[in-house]
């Protein structure tokens, strides 16, 4: 595990805290670069196959979930929101941000499924990544995000439904529990994390 986590998990803890009143993070957290999660050093690979680091997502806001392509109610209402998140955003803020959806399921979601995934639901390349991690560092973004997950069989898994807003930074600024309601505040989270 990286030595990144331990440093993070109060950090984290507090701004959940924060984030479930919808209410943006205290100056001072964000300001502190101990609270990053582009402090991992964890190798991802996006669909088309080449190597990332979170930390090259720096710079942009970032909407983020974690999701298994097989997934047939949970994860579609997942990205469905995180689509009408990118919708609702002023053009300038939705062009500046990232969406990135991080699969659990690293044995079944290879580079080439998660390609295919892109696809057959439309994602379009640039502002939307999907990434692939080994086992470990996928728990540990788990961990670090509050997402619960677990195999139940057949390619299937029970999950959190959480979107998280991370600053330019990298910072948590925002998340959003749940598969119902408005995303005025993850869009309005958006906006306040690229100033």
């Amino acid at each position: 595990m990286s030595s990144f986590l331990p440093k993070l998990a109060l950090a984290v803890a507090v701004t959940i805290v924060g984030a479930a009143r919808a209410a943006p993070p205290d100056a001072s957290l964000r300001s502190s670069s101990d609270r990053t999660l582009y402090q991992s050093g964890e190798i991802w690979t996006d669909d088309t196959g080449q190597a990332m680091r979170l930390a090259t997502l720096r710079g942009h806001p970032v909407v983020l979930a974690m999701f298994y392509t097989q997934c047939r109610y949970a994860c579609p209402m997942i990205v469905a929101a995180m689509r009408r998140i990118e919708a609702a955003l002023p053009a300038a803020e939705r062009e500046n941000a990232r969406f990135v959806l991080v699969s659990f399921d690293s044995e079944h979601d290879t580079p080439a499924a998660l390609h295919a995934y892109r696809q057959a639901v439309g994602l379009a390349p640039g502002a939307w990544i999907l990434a692939h991690g080994d086992p470990a560092a996928v728990r540990e973004l788990a961990m670090v995000l509050g997402v619960k997950y677990q195999r139940l069989g057949e390619g299937q898994y029970a999950h959190s439904n959480l979107i998280t807003v991370l600053n330019d930074r990298g910072e948590i600024a925002y998340q959003r529990i749940g598969l119902e309601g408005d995303v005025r505040a993850a869009v309005d989270a958006v906006t306040q994390a690229a100033r």
